[in-house]
């Protein structure tokens, strides 16, 4: 590591600086050295190069390290790759997705359960790779942004002999002066401003510059990577982000997990294509092709007994939308695209009436919801009170009701039933709504076993279909994205980092004259045609003529 810290000029440099910060002279390369100079940070020292490093300074080294960086970013676009092989768990999956995966891709797909690739982005591995990142941005620029800044700050006009003769455009000859030197150097003042070139004087030498700004273009592009970085990571704040695929049956109110907000379903709409519509190729085929589909949906937001399981919440609407392809419910950020449907019937409700077997009297009809069901009824002279539910009907290896899932699939309601002619303490009686359920789970012999002579005098019964409500199922992504704002502003920043950075290049002229003897050097951080092309055409603006491509180091006019 270098150990020079002080110039022949009695300027003190930093240790590990390879340039004196104040004229530029190559502090430890021999005397007759002549390959152009490392002029990335002038060279002036960085933080990741010093000597002995500590523990903290060689974690800070492996952060700094743009070879580091580009491994961890190679790292994450690979498991990045490994979540897009089968759909996450929480986009457009409707079911358990311990048995959805190996249900749909078979071995695979439960061995990509198991490795826990079906929330890849959610994983503890892939935001610590994130979290790497950011932190390499931020050493990265830290180790190399304060080192630029003090250099560019610090600049010298007149600057050393052999700074000037080791760049790499290159211009050397005793000049026939008329004036003074300083006459010179004050005629190249204009030319240099009309091409838009800061210039600084002192005396017989000169530094000109222009588009400084390009040099900060990948630091700023830094800070716009860091944001969107942070706001990414900040989706796993609770509340921030949601990207769900949820059912809505007809007609019910959902509540949206981890969240305030229900949603209703108030009603359904698809229209399919007529046959003479289709394409010729797509006619007489029976195909039913939905031209549109649309949910009718109504979202609440619940003001009371929200987290209370035992009470029912108190829901306030704060807006409706009907919901069509492209055209989402949209609230506070809050969204709800629609995405699916399924045309299969399913029951919502029933209106039965409880009535006498023996003589035909009907005491009365009750409205029965599948989902959302009272818990207590009056018809006629009679009270039921529902004492259980079963959306989905089935028993245990014991025989024990059980419901199977929260889906409305084979319902089952237990009720007791107190009234007339009836036992002081009521009799219980089990209704299924559906008629295959009546046959397969045999609802006669069972309330027969639990109310005898009951179950063969009343009974509960749907009269008609025009008493059946049945419903279809609109499936919605809901998405919530409070991060997306600060995503597209560091995505913005990153942009502006990068267009300074591609279409502007910091171009720097330092003159000097020795009497008769003037020393042009310059530099720039890429294109070094139109660097020539600058130095050749000041020259030649003041009488010299000279071939730019002469102009490199090494060239004949050295």
């Amino acid at each position: 590591m270098f150990q020079n810290t002080k110039c022949e000029c009695g300027h003190q440099n930093h240790v590990g600086t390879v340039l004196c910060e104040y004229c530029g002279k190559p502090l430890n390369d021999a005397e007759d050295a002549n390959e152009p100079l490392e002029m990335r940070y002038d060279g002036v020292a960085r933080k990741s190069q010093k000597a002995n490093p500590s523990l903290i300074d060689k974690v800070w080294n492996f952060f700094s390290s743009v070879k580091i960086a580009v491994y961890l970013i190679i790292t994450t676009l690979l498991g990045a790759t490994l979540g897009t092989i089968f759909p996450q768990e929480s986009t457009f999956i409707n079911g358990d997705p311990s048995t959805y995966y190996e249900k749909t891709y078979g071995t695979i797909g439960k061995i990509y359960y198991t490795l826990g690739l079906s929330h890849t982005y959610t994983s503890w591995w892939f935001v610590a790779l994130l979290v790497m990142i950011g932190t390499s941005l931020v050493i990265c620029s830290l180790d190399r942004v304060l080192p630029l800044y003090r250099a560019l700050s610090k600049q010298q006009i007149r600057k050393h002999m052999r700074f000037l003769t080791r760049q790499k455009v290159v211009y050397q000859q005793e000049i026939a002066l008329t004036g003074s030197a300083e006459e010179w150097v004050a005629q190249a003042v204009k030319p240099l401003r009309k091409r838009h070139y800061r210039v600084h004087t002192d005396g017989s030498a000169l530094l000109a510059e222009k588009y400084r700004f390009s040099r900060w273009g990948p630091y700023i592009n830094h800070i716009g990577l860091i944001i969107f970085l942070l706001a990414v990571l900040a989706r796993g704040i609770p509340g921030w982000y949601m990207d769900q695929y949820i059912a809505f049956p007809e007609g019910e109110v959902k509540r949206i997990p981890d969240t305030n907000y229900y949603l209703k379903n108030e009603k359904f709409t698809v229209k399919y294509y007529k046959d003479s519509e289709l394409p010729k190729e797509m006619q007489g085929e029976n195909r039913l092709i939905a031209e549109l589909y649309e949910t009718n949906a109504v979202l609440y937001e619940c003001v009371e007994q929200c987290d209370d399981p035992s009470k029912k919440p108190v829901l306030k609407e704060v807006t409706r939308h009907n919901i069509e392809v492209n055209k989402p419910l949209d609230y506070n950020g809050f969204m709800a695209y629609q995405t699916d449907y399924d045309p299969t019937l399913r029951l919502r409700s029933v209106k039965p009436e409880f009535r006498n077997k023996e003589t035909g009297e009907v005491y009365g009809e009750f409205q029965l919801e599948m989902r959302d069901s009272a818990l207590s009824y009056d018809v006629g002279p009679y009270h039921l009170e529902l004492k259980e539910k079963y959306l989905d009907f089935g028993l245990n290896e014991e025989g024990q009701p059980v419901t199977k899932s929260q889906e409305p699939n084979a319902p089952a309601f237990l009720f007791l039933i107190t009234g007339p002619d009836l036992a002081k303490e009521g009799e219980l009686y089990f209704y299924f709504p559906l008629q295959i359920d009546k046959e397969r789970f045999d609802q006669e012999a069972l309330n027969a076993k639990l109310s005898g002579d009951f179950a063969k005098k009343f009974e509960i019964k749907v009269n008609g279909m025009k008493n059946v409500g049945l419903s279809t199922t609109s499936f919605l992504t809901i998405r919530v994205d409070s991060a997306m704002p600060f995503i597209w502003v560091g995505a913005a920043i990153s942009m502006l980092g990068l267009v300074m950075g591609f279409y502007w290049n910091h171009r720097r002229i330092w003159l000097r004259f020795d009497g008769k003897q003037l020393t042009l050097g310059g530099h720039t951080n890429k294109n070094w045609y139109g660097m020539r092309s600058d130095v050749a055409n000041l020259l030649k603006q003041m009488n010299i003529e000279v071939d730019a491509k002469s102009l490199d180091n090494g060239g004949e006019n050295r």
